[in-house]
């Protein structure tokens, strides 16, 4: 008995140190959350997650379905994270100077104009639809990175920054188009806290301030501000993150340290639960017009075609003209693959469906074909990008 749970816990902890571990969750999530979706346990699935909870403190409340608090709530945590990420990939990473950073921005760039585009050219004649333009735009880090761990042995190295680099910028980019677009009537006394928040923070952040629960309560009353002021209240995580320091006056670490504590639980705890959450998509009563209506259609192709063209694109423009250079190691045939693994939307395209097409005022309806319409798109740019990776990334007879 001791031996067999000796076993299981070896078997978990490489799971858990695997590349594609992330990856692997994220789709399991999802893959469960459709098969619930589609079950006898499907109304209970559904009417949990719109369960209202309320925190109050005195006459302050705030109520929010199970739902929101995770999207809301949870996924600010993970947008911590992100804005973490950006930071580290920006002073030392990546992102830290202009020749690094040209290549994967010119790629994202286009990885972002062109999937709208595709959406917007297929959706032209339906303006009910126009909200979701911004659908197909983001690439998910953790199912991305998770495919190129499959062949991680045959993969150059530098190939694999370019994709976290480019999957970074446009995450970026998302959150500047949810700041800009999906923000609601403002509250001048909300955002008004919120900017004293913001202000704290980043003195706390010049006089290099390296406890972390100061951080945390001024994040917080920082999140419930910017919640309460009609702006998304993720948008709070992104700035909490660049607001850590990332040295301390005596050589402390606080941006790693934080990243450290924070990335397992949103591996292998936020992001599979977001997804449980939100990718559960009921087909009953859905038809073959349904599946094929201009929504659905302009979110999957705009992920399975307009991420590779504007990807790969974009990058060979910018070669071509000298504006930037391939990395090192790294052809055209491996950009071409990585841009079809762009096409992978999953958690930040999940999220802005949410936002066109969940909110108070909007038509439900065209929540779930918008998340179809993400499903086919993903499961089609991962099977095609992970089969020409493996193709152009093929070991050569010396390397064998």
């Amino acid at each position: 008995m001791q031996q067999t749970m000796n076993k299981l816990q070896r078997q978990i902890k490489h799971f858990v140190q695997l590349e594609s571990a992330g990856g692997i969750l994220l789709l399991a999530a999802a893959i469960l959350a459709m098969l619930v979706a589609n079950s006898p346990l499907a109304e209970n699935h559904f009417n949990f997650l719109q369960t209202h909870f309320t925190i109050k403190f005195g006459d302050f409340g705030i109520d929010k379905p199970i739902l929101m608090w995770i999207n809301d709530g949870l996924m600010a945590v993970f947008f911590i994270l992100v804005g973490l990420e950006v930071k580290r990939e920006m002073f030392e990473g990546s992102l830290s100077s202009v020749q690094k950073s040209i290549f994967p921005a010119l790629a994202a760039i286009g990885g972002m104009i062109v999937p709208a585009l595709v959406y917007l050219f297929i959706n032209h004649q339906h303006p009910e639809f126009k909200d979701g333009w911004a659908i197909p735009m983001a690439t998910d880090i953790a199912f991305a990175v998770g495919i190129v761990a499959l062949l991680s042995k045959q993969v150059p190295p530098a190939l694999k920054m370019f994709l976290l680099a480019l999957a970074i910028i446009d995450d970026l980019g998302a959150i500047v188009v949810i700041a800009i677009f999906f923000s609601h009537e403002m509250s001048v006394s909300a955002l008004t806290i919120a900017s004293l928040a913001i202000i704290a923070l980043f003195v706390m952040n010049r006089f290099k301030v390296i406890g972390l629960l100061n951080y945390a309560i001024v994040g917080s009353i920082l999140w419930v501000s910017v919640l309460k002021s009609g702006v998304h209240a993720t948008l709070a995580g992104v700035i909490i993150g660049f607001a850590i320091p990332l040295k301390g006056k005596n050589g402390e670490t606080p941006l790693y340290h934080l990243e450290h504590i924070l990335a397992p639980w949103c591996t292998f705890l936020i992001l599979p639960l977001f997804a449980f959450s939100n990718a559960g998509v009921s087909l009953e009563g859905m038809s073959f017009n349904d599946l094929t209506s201009p929504l659905p259609l302009g979110v999957a192709l705009g992920l399975l075609l307009g991420k590779p063209i504007g990807v790969f694109l974009f990058s060979y423009v910018s070669v071509l003209f000298r504006i930037a250079k391939l990395p090192e190691g790294v052809n055209f045939k491996h950009i071409f693959a990585i841009s079809v693994l762009c096409g992978i939307g999953f958690t930040m395209s999940m999220f802005i469906a949410g936002l066109a097409f969940g909110g108070e005022n909007a038509n439900h309806a065209l929540l779930p074909i918008s998340r179809l319409g993400i499903l086919l798109g993903t499961l089609g740019s991962a099977v095609i990008g992970y089969i020409l990776l493996k193709a152009v990334t093929k070991p050569t007879a010396q390397a064998v």
